[in-house]
């Protein structure tokens, strides 16, 4: 597996945990608050997370396919991007797991070059 694959998965898990995050609080200030211009902000977020969490989920199937996961753990990765901070805890244990197997992947590749 290349390490491309993994840095685009925890580059989209991570933009799809902040804006997640960004949506809650925009939510909780339309809504609690009763803030002026917290609908315009919330629109706006939901749109950007929404379209990104398409492209998040893309990127996360394609991992776990590489990485020859069961669909258990394939399903629990793509769900991440729908509970607020969920994304970071499971790209870092992702990343933690699979760092490895980037790793052996690419020693052989570089000790033929």
């Amino acid at each position: 597996m290349k390490k491309s694959v993994l840095t685009r998965y925890r580059v989209m898990a991570y933009v799809t945990g902040v804006l997640l995050i960004l949506l809650c609080l925009g939510m909780i200030a339309k809504y609690l608050l009763d803030m002026g211009g917290a609908a315009d902000f919330t629109r706006v977020v939901s749109i950007a997370h929404g379209w990104l969490y398409v492209v998040y989920l893309v990127f996360a199937f394609d991992l776990g396919a590489k990485a020859k996961w069961k669909v258990g753990k394939q399903l629990w990765v793509l769900l991440a991007g729908t509970v607020p901070t969920a994304a970071f805890f499971v790209e870092r244990k992702v990343s933690r797991e699979l760092d490895a197997k980037v790793a052996a992947t690419e020693a052989p590749a570089a000790a033929r070059a």
